[in-house]
């Protein structure tokens, strides 16, 4: 492809005077905006003495024609102007000059054509060439860094000019409460590649996933809130593309307003981005008309353009001493927090900005319910650490359309006093990584000890994580005003193993991903029941499968019934497996999608899904706000506490059992209140059976009937059992075989009667 220019970048150098001198008035908005003959430009480069926008057109040879309009400096490094002629559709990008001094943190190169950070929308793919880093790659490594004169527009991604939506449906909100949430976290291609009944045009994209085929499953699941991995416009990495691999869940970011166009149909692809933000505003739309709302997982932490040697495609070349996070003592380089050689600087306010207008952008004009903040420390340290009270976290909490949001932390990253879980402040929840390990430890890990002579944990951080995690999320000012329902429950997440893999791998098998399986957690917490993989022959795997199934429900039936707001990796419900891969992260292929060919013992776990998920509507004890104080609730029985603890000989759980590494059986009392059934939740985590005394109700005229046990293949077995399981007193002896959870209801003859 060839390149025309009506000027030639050397000429930015040194232009006029009166361009850097700043001129004082109202700093407009940031981005390209549509006005009757033009749009007005704007363009934060604060350390630049020159900015142009070049408006870009193709000849029919694919050679590119480009029209350069100098802005002029305004307040606090804002370059603006109003630019005539520019009309929805328009190609653009902006080129910078001003000093080349990478010690001091400064990479202005005007022969790198630049994507707009407010871009709507994105055409074109980051090509892994020389020629898009602002340093020339074959000079001298050792000496100083030099300036690479060769133009990079053939081989960037280009800005469109995208207007306001044009629908006449105006934005609604499902506003589920948080006490009613259950988390769907889902990939837009991945959920429908192979889904039946969904056209094979409309697979792995934005229609495809508001299908009424996709549709219907969400609904019949049971869950409320779709987590979408991101889907703002992301790039390869370089070392991916060299692997011949890509970069599948997207946390590589390149614009924060533009949707990312390789997810819609190809026929909002060819109509151009302003399509492509449609089909993504009809999808949210779709959703939210069935009850579903959408929340985004977004990546504010960092960018596509990589450590020093990575590629400058935008904020490195508009403005990097303000926009990245540096070292102070060496700013040729980045502070990376993130793993991923760069981390944005929330310290700055622009930066902060940026993040607001593009989470207003999302609500606003998209639609969405809400936001999964990767790696969300970053977004909230300063110059002296984390702290709740950063701006940017304070300006969620009171913004009069983001505190309405519901806002997730993932409260962790790879910097000093990374781990922060339970330090956001409300309204945010936060993913519960001490649920995701205790869950498996207890289930798992600690199974997989015993079967080998070794000690196990005990029960004390089962049962926490169980009540809701309030030493997490109680901390707060005043106390406890988050409630459990801050604590987002998870045994799985995109990354790391599905639960089919917890059960069947004792270790990671990452080799696909071409890094000699160094990549991916090794700390998995999983048991492979005796035999890695699957099974061998018939015989292995009519032995190890049931028990690998049982397990699987156990952590199944751990998070859907814990208090707190469970969320579910989207295939596990279906036992999806990626073959011991626990870092899928560049895996776009079968590995990775959701299977929908089912084996019967898929589709009686997707039965057993559904029906937990049904227990948890049904029963108000099983969905509290608040936390358990141990005291009665409004409209409870007199004198009984909201929740306790029974050993298995029905009696309260004392100090010393709590602490006891060997106590592997457990009952949580729940009580409903007013009519509301009460819930008894049995636990057995040793290797042998356990005979179990079941806990006293309180009432006397209520009974435990035993609607689930992770032991039933299907909850249908319930009919087929020839020991009593209806109508159970408290004081009653049942046997509760080994790694099993039941669960019992209390409810009188009457209401038993009225069913």
């Amino acid at each position: 492809m060839g390149f025309m220019s009506d000027r030639m970048s050397d000429q930015m150098t040194g232009r006029v005077a009166d361009q850097v001198t700043p001129t004082h008035g109202v700093v407009p908005p940031l981005g390209v905006h549509l006005v009757d003959g033009g749009a007005h430009v704007a363009v934060l480069a604060s350390h630049a003495t020159a900015v142009d926008l070049c408006l870009l057109t193709a000849a029919e040879d694919g050679t590119l024609h480009e029209r350069r309009h100098p802005l002029r400096r305004v307040d606090y490094g804002v370059w603006s102007g109003f630019v005539p002629g520019v009309v929805e559709g328009q190609r653009y990008g902006f080129r910078a000059d001003g000093p080349w001094d990478p010690a001091a943190g400064h990479r202005y190169n005007p022969a790198k054509l630049l994507v707009d950070p407010y871009a709507r929308g994105l055409v074109g793919a980051v090509q892994d060439v020389p020629e898009t880093r602002g340093q020339a790659s074959d000079g001298d490594a050792a000496g100083p860094l030099v300036r690479d004169p060769r133009d990079s527009a053939p081989f960037v991604p280009h800005s469109v000019v995208v207007g306001p939506s044009r629908s006449d449906v105006p934005v609604t909100h499902p506003h589920v409460p948080w006490s009613d949430t259950v988390v769907y976290e889902a990939h837009v291609r991945g959920l429908t590649m192979t889904l039946p009944g969904v056209p094979q045009e409309l697979r792995g994209t934005y229609a495809g996933l508001a299908h009424p085929v996709t549709i219907a499953h969400l609904t019949s699941l049971g869950v409320t809130t779709v987590e979408l991995l991101p889907i703002h416009a992301f790039a390869d990495e370089p070392h991916l593309t060299a692997l011949g691999l890509t970069n599948y869940w997207g946390y590589n970011t390149l614009g924060f307003f533009a949707p990312h166009a390789p997810y819609a149909t190809q026929a909002a692809r060819d109509a151009g981005p302003a399509a492509v933000r449609d089909e993504v505003r009809g999808m949210v739309q779709l959703l939210h008309e069935a009850g579903l709302e959408v929340v985004l997982d977004v990546v504010y932490n960092h960018t596509c353009e990589g450590g020093p040697d990575g590629p400058q495609l935008s904020w490195r070349g508009l403005d990097n001493r303000s926009c990245y996070l540096h070292d102070d003592g060496n700013p040729i380089g980045y502070a990376d927090v993130t793993g991923t050689g760069n981390s944005l600087d929330f310290r700055r306010p622009r930066v902060i900005q940026t993040a607001l207008d593009s989470l207003r952008y999302w609500v606003e004009e998209i639609g969405v319910d809400g936001f999964r903040f990767d790696l969300a420390v970053t977004l909230g340290r300063t110059s002296n650490g984390f702290t709740a009270g950063h701006p940017f976290l304070v300006a969620l909490q009171t913004d009069p359309v983001l505190s309405t949001c519901k806002l997730i932390a993932e409260p962790w990253d790879i910097g000093p006093g990374g781990w922060q879980t339970g330090q956001f402040p409300p309204p945010f929840s936060e993913w519960n990584d001490r649920f995701r390990d205790a869950a498996r430890g207890f289930w798992l890990a600690d199974l997989a000890a015993a079967s080998r002579g070794n000690p196990t944990s005990g029960i004390r951080e089962i049962a926490t994580r169980l009540a809701g995690s309030a030493d997490l999320f109680g901390m707060s000012d005043p106390p406890l005003v988050r409630g459990p329902v801050a604590s987002i429950n998870y045994v799985t997440a995109h990354d790391g193993f599905t639960l089919r893999d917890l059960v069947t791998y004792d270790h990671k098998h990452n080799l696909a991903n071409g890094e000699d399986n160094r990549d991916g957690s090794d700390n998995n917490l999983s048991w492979n029941h005796g035999s890695e993989g699957p099974a061998a022959d018939d015989d292995l795997a009519a032995a190890l499968e049931p028990l690998r199934r049982r397990s699987a429900r156990n952590l199944l039936g751990t998070l859907l019934l814990a208090a707190g707001t469970p969320m579910i990796t989207a295939g596990d419900e279906l036992g999806r497996t990626q073959q011991g891969n626990n870092n899928a992260y560049c895996q776009d292929g079968p590995l990775s999608w959701v299977d929908w060919d089912l084996e019967p013992w898929q589709q009686e776990l997707l039965t057993t899904t559904r029906y937990l998920l049904a227990l948890r509507r049904e029963h108000p004890a099983l969905r509290v706000d608040g936390f358990f104080m141990g005291a009665p609730r409004p409209d409870a029985e007199p004198h009984q506490p909201d929740l306790t603890w029974f050993d298995d000989s029905g009696s309260p759980v004392t100090h010393e059992q709590w602490h006891d590494p060997q106590m592997r059986t457990l009952q949580m009392l729940r009580r409903g209140a007013g009519p509301h059934a009460h819930v008894l939740l049995v636990m057995n985590g040793a290797l042998v059976d356990s005979e179990v005394t079941l806990a006293g109700s309180g009432n006397t005229e209520r009974r435990w009937d035993l609607v689930w046990d992770s032991g039933w293949e299907t909850p249908e077995e319930v009919e087929t059992l020839e020991t009593p399981v209806r109508g159970l007193a408290a004081g009653e002896t049942v046997q509760v075989d080994p790694f099993t959870l039941q669960v019992y209801v209390a409810r009188t003859a009457a209401e038993r009667a009225g069913e």
